[in-house]
């Protein structure tokens, strides 16, 4: 598969490719690959590897719950977890966060598999269910301290089947380095992208009723995560309307260090998207930006994140988008309905002044490990950080009317939006 772009020798030549994106090993109709059961298993790699496991739900109202389980492997020492939740009303503008190194991570737990975790804090069971409506569901069962407790069931409906980019299993992995064989390092994204969550939250011994629609993502950075990207883009829009639309976008950029002439060609965008329309995953997009090619308008696949009017940021450091645009376009994956399928997002974050939506601007240094801090160097005086979002939206879809009536029209679907920007050097 990678013969084209690598060899197996040692590169000699310092303008060889050193960056195989996902995006670009796979032709239009073969964009889509089903998840297998090991896709979402826990690998645990040493090195310096960081895996996460994320769920995200929004709420009716909008509120946005977010609960993590984050393995980071640093060389030789032990590896740390973590479990992290927060929750944000942006009506209220109530937030819970919490983050806390777990004690005595296993997985698989007994008599189960590596879908499975479990700590002294938390209990999170994977179970299939062939045959029914959601033929997979997570379990989650939290105690992070006296005053949250977590009890959440994450159901994936059968209609919306798991996907990576690709086939096989290279599927989803882009690599770093001369040779794909031995690469320095690599990106990973697995996704649920749709699920239905139910359950309960207990928050300063209030309880919380859990219920609403949202996403999940297996994801893996096996590499030190200052080489791996210097920003990122993230969108995860969820609406009810027309039986469950869902629609997802994970973008990457590379440092200037990794490239298609190696190092000094960088700045390369990964970005990795899906569409669920009427509650059928619709469509699978991957799309790269070069930095020395312009993307055209229009095309076959279509997977971009944009940011807009950008304000200088004095809080960050940063030039913040006051506007976030996404766009998908791709072959419809729905078996009886053939055609494209092609969605836009737009979503008004506010500038600096006059955030809306915002739900933090998160500090990675102050929020990462102690001990991956330590071996984590940033380009000196720059600061990470993460703006956090939620604000209603409107995804804007076309594509055959077979998988939805009044598709090949056009459809504006109204839900909410949760983004995250993040900025990592400039």
């Amino acid at each position: 598969m990678f013969s084209s772009f690598f060899s197996s020798a040692p590169a000699i030549d310092p303008q060889a490719p050193n960056f195989l994106p996902v995006s670009s090993l796979f032709s239009p109709d073969e964009l889509y690959g089903e998840l297998e059961p090991t896709d979402i298993e826990w690998k645990c790699e040493s090195g310096f590897v960081t895996e996460s496991q994320i769920w995200y739900t929004i709420l009716e109202d909008g509120s946005s719950v977010m609960c993590q389980v984050i393995h980071s492997s640093i060389g030789v020492w032990y590896p740390t977890i973590q479990f992290t939740f927060k929750l944000f009303n942006p009506h209220t503008g109530e937030k819970a966060w919490r983050s806390v190194n777990v004690s005595n991570f296993v997985t698989p737990p007994p008599n189960l598999d590596k879908r499975s975790s479990q700590a002294d804090e938390f209990t999170i069971i994977h179970a299939d269910a062939p045959g029914t409506d959601n033929p997979e569901s997570y379990a989650i069962s939290v105690n992070l301290a006296e005053d949250l407790q977590i009890s959440l069931e994450v159901r994936r409906p059968v209609s919306a089947p798991g996907f990576k980019i690709g086939q096989g299993p290279d599927g989803g992995y882009s690599y770093f380095g001369p040779d794909a064989a031995k690469p320095d390092g690599y990106v990973v994204h697995h996704f649920w992208p749709l699920t239905r969550t139910s359950g309960k939250i207990t928050l300063n011994g209030k309880p919380l009723a859990v219920e609403g629609p949202g996403m999940f993502v297996h994801a893996i950075q096996g590499m030190r995560p200052n080489l791996v990207a210097s920003r990122w883009n993230f969108a995860h829009f969820q609406s009810p309307a027309h039986g469950g639309v869902s629609a997802v976008q994970m973008e990457f950029t590379t440092t200037n260090a990794y490239g298609r002439k190696g190092a000094g060609s960088g700045y390369v965008s990964v970005n990795v998207g899906g569409l669920v329309i009427g509650g059928r995953l619709a469509t699978v997009t991957a799309e790269t930006k070069w930095p020395d090619e312009a993307q055209p308008e229009k095309a076959d696949v279509v997977s971009r994140a944009q940011h807009v009017s950008r304000v200088h940021d004095p809080d960050t450091g940063y030039a913040q988008p006051s506007g976030l645009v996404f766009r998908w376009a791709a072959p419809s994956v729905v078996p009886d309905a053939p055609g494209a399928v092609e969605g836009t997002l737009s979503v008004d974050v506010g500038g600096p002044g006059e955030p809306k939506g915002l739900i933090e601007k998160v500090d990675v240094l102050a929020e990462i490990p102690a001990v991956v801090k330590a071996v984590v160097s940033y380009v000196a005086g720059t600061k990470p950080y993460i703006y956090q979002w939620i604000n209603p939206a409107k995804l804007v879809l076309t594509g055959p009317d077979s998988i939805l009536p009044g598709l090949a029209g056009g459809l504006e679907v109204d839900g909410f939006s949760y983004n995250e920007a993040t900025f990592i050097s400039e």
